[in-house]
């Protein structure tokens, strides 16, 4: 398997299989959506578009990146969300790097969304796949986030050869600048758990596929079992088929 590791900036054709990683905090943070029961994440390009959906929708959960602000339910923050029931609802997400990325690879014919919590599952979809080619969009400071590009050289090396060993990856993880910034107090909308919750390796069993449905960039987990067998599987370029209080 090939793989291209770029900034967004650096995007100059369409991949075929992307991975968008950002670890600190976007798809970190929609992991735990999922696992606190959200059925879908609608990727927003904008705040307004996120507002305007919430609007058309009053019980879609909101969220974005920096302090709480008015109409949206909550901020950016894993440590934050865990304690939100998202039984069956709809999140819509804007972040600055995360969802923008994303959108930016929204032609691609398969786009993962990954950070260390679903490293694991990720990795085995690639696998499973069979893909030639894959491009990880590092999204963070303009492709230079370590956090971001360690966790893609992790996901890559992991798909193309099975287990590997994740410590020197965690990290570089941990010592890059936005973990630095998230433990100074920085960053606004946060919560002191968040880096630690950022660098858990496969919390969650599942991967996060993001794919076009009337017109928005739609998030969903899916799930692969403990182990995946090479033989049979479906060549790429192919789409997928897609406790705590309640949220507001």
């Amino acid at each position: 398997m090939e793989t291209r590791f770029h900034g967004i900036a650096e995007l100059v054709e369409v991949p075929s299989v992307a991975v968008v990683v950002d670890v600190m905090r976007a798809f970190t943070v929609a992991a735990w959506a999922f696992g606190r029961g959200a059925e879908k994440i609608v990727l927003a390009e904008s705040l307004d578009e996120a507002l305007a959906l919430k609007a058309r929708h009053p019980d879609w959960v909101a969220l974005k990146d920096g302090p709480p602000a008015p109409g949206f339910d909550t901020v950016n923050s894993p440590g934050l969300l865990r304690s939100l029931d998202l039984s069956g609802r709809t999140v819509v997400q804007k972040t600055t790097a995360g969802t923008v990325g994303a959108l930016a690879v929204k032609d691609a014919s398969l786009v993962l969304c990954a950070g260390f919590v679903v490293a694991g599952a990720t990795a085995r979809l690639l696998r499973s796949r069979d893909c030639d080619s894959v491009t990880f969009v590092v999204t963070g400071e303009d492709g230079r986030a370590e956090e971001d590009l360690a966790c893609a050289e992790y996901i890559a090396r992991r798909a193309c050869e099975g287990e590997t060993d994740a410590a020197g990856f965690l990290r570089r993880a941990a010592a890059s600048r936005a973990a630095a910034e998230l433990a100074e107090g920085v960053r606004q909308g946060a919560h002191p758990d968040d880096v630690a919750l950022c660098l858990e390796l496969d919390r969650f069993p599942f991967a996060m596929v993001a794919a076009v449905e009337d017109a928005l960039m739609v998030l969903r987990p899916h799930a692969l079992p403990a182990t995946t067998d090479p033989r049979g599987v479906t060549p790429c370029p192919h789409r997928l088929a897609g406790e705590g209080h309640r949220a507001p």
